[in-house]
């Protein structure tokens, strides 16, 4: 096993100083492969020295200005450090480098979730739900559709966050809104009740419950 596979293994066994000491050497031995400054960084940001992460990005940028993977893990830190601008930058250049991640599409649609911005939001969401399978993924894209009306689209992708994870409580809730706004009450009340039997603390279901259960008198 080569170094680099095995400091990756530590990693994942979450043996990091370990990893760390590994990838020095593998530094040490090619000053010249970002691949090394990279895999490092990554190890510093799962060591909370996001500092020191951020400078092994920057060096492997340094090293090799079309490392469209550096450019993502910056973007990702920056994201987590909530530096939209320099997150949104950086996620952006990576695609015109010719990155095709459903994660990076996800992060620059919260991005502009975040400013508040749903049109600009939904695109991004749009390619990153089309590229992915995750439940989380497919149910941002589903709730920007609900919240900007377009409620057909919506239902379609919250029935296949539900497909997907029959225990999301927020997308069965969301379901019901929909359900709400096109004035089926009683499907409404079925996917609060379903919502509310995998959290009976959701407290938008249980308000919602309470008002749909108000109008029909039940």
């Amino acid at each position: 096993m080569n170094k680099q596979k095995q400091a990756i293994n530590l990693m994942k066994e979450n043996k990091l100083e370990e990893a760390a000491k590994l990838f020095i050497q593998i530094i040490d031995e090619n000053p010249e492969d970002p691949i090394g400054y990279i895999n490092f960084g990554n190890v510093l940001e799962l060591m909370q020295q996001l500092d020191k992460a951020e400078r092994f990005y920057l060096k492997a940028i340094e090293l090799d200005e079309k490392s469209a993977t550096a450019f993502v893990c910056l973007g990702k830190l920056y994201y987590d450090l909530n530096m939209l601008t320099e997150s949104e930058k950086m996620f952006q250049h990576s695609l015109r480098l010719g990155i095709e991640d459903s994660e990076v599409f996800y992060l620059l649609g919260m991005i502009h979730v975040k400013r508040k911005d749903l049109i600009l939001a939904t695109p991004f969401l749009q390619r990153a739900a089309e590229l992915s399978t995750d439940a989380e993924i497919k149910f941002q894209y589903g709730l920007v559709l609900a919240q900007t009306n377009y409620l057909k689209e919506a239902k379609t992708i919250l029935d296949e966050v539900i497909t997907l994870d029959n225990t999301h409580a927020d997308a069965l809730y969301n379901l019901g809104i929909i359900a709400v706004q096109q004035n089926e009450h009683d499907v409404a009340l079925s996917y609060m009740n379903k919502a509310l039997d995998l959290e009976p603390n959701h407290l938008l279901a249980m308000k919602a419950k309470r008002t749909l259960l108000e109008k029909t008198d039940r």
